[in-house]
């Protein structure tokens, strides 16, 4: 067969005309490349989103945790056994047998140390428990 030999060349023709540049086809003009830089346009930064204070949780028995900041609660309850930190907000949770307290801590004013402002309580089955009643159960020796 005399198309053999064609049709075996014919991928490595195909290869080579891959790598060829920008050719340009006869009788059309060669594309103008401009010695002047492209213009940018500026797009203005979007005004800073104003967050809104964290509401703060005040109840008896949480003396001493609301408005604390991580710092502090460390003294009070030890090493948190999960520390999760998202955007401005912060989560430590300490856990015992009694309880898992979870303690949110948010910053009150730009640029300030975030403080605790609320406290959940839970067993280790989900269900509530009195949140002082956690705090004081989990509440290192002083």
């Amino acid at each position: 067969m005399i198309f053999r030999p064609a049709l075996a060349a014919l991928p490595i023709a195909l290869l080579l005309a891959s790598c060829g540049g920008n050719v340009v086809p006869p009788g059309r003009a060669a594309p103008v490349r401009s010695s002047t830089p492209p213009t940018r346009t500026t797009v203005p930064r979007p005004a800073p989103i104003q967050r809104p204070t964290a509401q703060i949780q005040m109840a008896p028995g949480l003396e001493g945790v609301i408005g604390a900041d991580a710092l502090q609660l460390g003294r009070v309850f030890g090493t948190p056994r999960l520390d999760v930190i998202e955007d401005d907000a912060r989560k430590l949770q300490w856990t015992g047998t009694a309880c898992i307290l979870d303690v949110y801590l948010y910053p009150q004013a730009s640029n300030a140390r975030p403080t605790a402002t609320y406290v959940e309580a839970r067993r280790s089955d989900g269900r509530d428990v009195d949140r002082a009643a956690c705090v004081a159960a989990l509440r290192k020796v002083q």
